[in-house]
């Protein structure tokens, strides 16, 4: 008989993997079965994939910034506001999802995400006026808010405390799977057409079709772990009214905002969430500047295959870094439980200073950089990749009750989200009235090189200040984790004696 993963709170019969830090339960209901595949969960196998087709959605424009700016005639500035637009009506709706998850199972909301964004990325495909974009553009943040906290409790839910940087760190690897393959597959098929039609516009098509088939997989066949969890409990005290009111999912909508509020109010209340928040209000910055990352180098003059080359090579190495970091805090919370998964965040955070730095001031702008700009954007990934999965995500899930996991997340997206929408609007409006870049002095063929330099200077001015915050804001933690884990460990284990 097959068995499912769960956290070490977890009530019921269970016994320890002699192996690992996996707990797991003996008992599984036949009615709530989970699939396997070469005995890997179906249901962590769709999750993962929805994770693929999110990075590669988030990556797509960017990837052709440079078509759209030829298509539309626009500058950073304004393709700078459509990051803005999609970040700020995201985290403006971020805690939809936990509101969602309330009322209805996540592969439900999940399902409902990504429809939800896959919609909106067809919209941009077929767009005619620049309006036209920044309105899908808003459509697909509020996808992006509903899945994103969705998985992100999925996946705290599916591992336990001594593994969860790892299972993070998965989720990130396969998802930068389908960063790199979108971000390379629309940087190809940019620069040709496809029965007469612009090869930017066929990638956005493509794209929507295949997050439409990821979001009817996830609905039929993923069974949320947390309704695993309440069906083993109801069936291990036999009661069949509370597993049938479970299982029917029957909550009115007056207790749903009940229930929103508290969960705010305790999510809110928390210092830990507080200063996770502060340092990625600042954190977030540089990484939603780097959208102007493919712009920069084909204004040096590198073709669409070596830009692809050198951002998939810079996707690689956050992908690794991202499962690099998660593995390490798991090792490094075992020797320092309180202290270990903030040290590592610290780091990872301090090293884009001198990375960012480098890539964007040192190294000659020029076609015959490739090698320098490849090297350094593999190695700049592996270590700056590592706060979310190596601190963040695991840590949240440590200080609340399972049951408000979703909305810590949605939260996060929330407050670090409506604040890093500002950066790529400041990076074009630096590059442009501060550094003089001029959009009409761009050779649609070769580039500029002006214009790169004046690009480089506003993303650097976004870049290495923020992060050296970023590391610094971390701090406070040291005091506030200890403290918020055991209140909520100790929370945990009030509920369990009164079940």
């Amino acid at each position: 008989m097959g068995v499912i993963r769960t956290s070490s709170h977890q009530s019921g019969s269970i016994h320890r993997s002699t192996n690992n830090n996996h707990f797991y339960l003996s008992k599984k209901p036949d009615k709530m079965k989970t699939r396997t595949v070469f005995g890997i969960s179906l249901s962590l196998i769709l999750i993962n994939m929805a994770a693929i087709m999110e990075r590669a959605d988030e990556n797509l424009l960017p990837a052709v910034y440079k078509e759209v700016s030829e298509t539309f005639n626009a500058g950073p500035t304004d393709l700078g506001y459509l990051t803005f637009i999609l970040r700020f009506v995201q985290a403006l709706t971020s805690p939809l999802a936990g509101i969602l998850v309330l009322r209805y199972d996540r592969p439900t909301v999940l399902a409902m995400g990504t429809l939800c964004w896959a919609i909106s990325t067809a919209g941009v495909g077929a767009s005619y006026q620049f309006s036209q974009v920044a309105f899908w553009r808003a459509v697909n943040g509020v996808g992006l808010a509903i899945v994103i906290p969705a998985l992100q409790s999925f996946i705290a839910d599916s591992y336990g405390d001594g593994v969860r940087g790892t299972g993070f760190g998965m989720l990130s690897l396969v998802g930068s799977v389908g960063g790199i393959g979108g971000s390379a597959m629309a940087t190809i098929m940019a620069g040709q057409e496809f029965w007469g039609i612009p090869g930017w516009r066929c990638a956005f098509i493509m794209m929507a079709l295949s997050s439409s088939g990821i979001a009817l997989l996830v609905y039929m066949f993923v069974i949320d772990p947390r309704k695993l969890h309440k069906h083993i409990s109801h069936e291990m005290i036999e009661s069949p009214e509370r597993e049938n009111l479970v299982e029917k999912g029957n909550v009115s909508i007056p207790s749903v905002w009940s229930e929103s509020w508290r969960a705010m109010k305790t999510v809110t209340k928390l210092q830990t969430f507080q200063f996770i928040v502060l340092q990625g209000i600042v954190g977030t910055f540089p990484w939603t500047s780097m959208v102007f990352f493919t712009m920069w180098f084909q204004l040096i003059g590198f073709d669409h295959n070596n830009t692809a080359g050198l951002l998939s090579l810079f996707a690689v190495g956050c992908a690794l870094g991202s499962l690099l970091g998660g593995l390490v805090a798991d090792r490094m919370s075992r020797v320092y439980p309180h202290s270990g998964r903030i040290m590592c965040a610290q780091f990872s955070a301090f090293m884009g200073v001198p990375f960012s730095w480098f890539l964007l001031t040192v190294i000659p702008q020029s076609v015959s950089s490739w090698s320098i700009f490849a090297v350094t954007l593999f190695f700049m990934g592996l270590t700056i990749s590592w706060c979310a999965t190596c601190a963040n995500n695991p840590m949240f899930a440590e200080v609340v009750p399972s049951k408000h996991r979703t909305m810590i997340y949605a939260f996060d997206r929330a407050f670090e989200g409506s604040f890093s929408s500002f950066a790529a609007p400041i990076v074009g409006i630096l590059s442009e009235k501060i550094f003089g870049y001029d959009p009409k002095s761009v050779n649609p063929t070769s580039g500029s090189i002006k214009e790169a330099f004046a690009l480089s200077r506003g993303l650097v001015s976004m870049m290495s200040v923020p992060f050296a915050l970023c590391a610094l804001f971390y701090t406070p933690l040291y005091w506030s984790y200890r403290r918020d884990r055991e209140n909520a460990r100790n929370a945990a284990l009030k509920e369990q004696e009164m079940t």
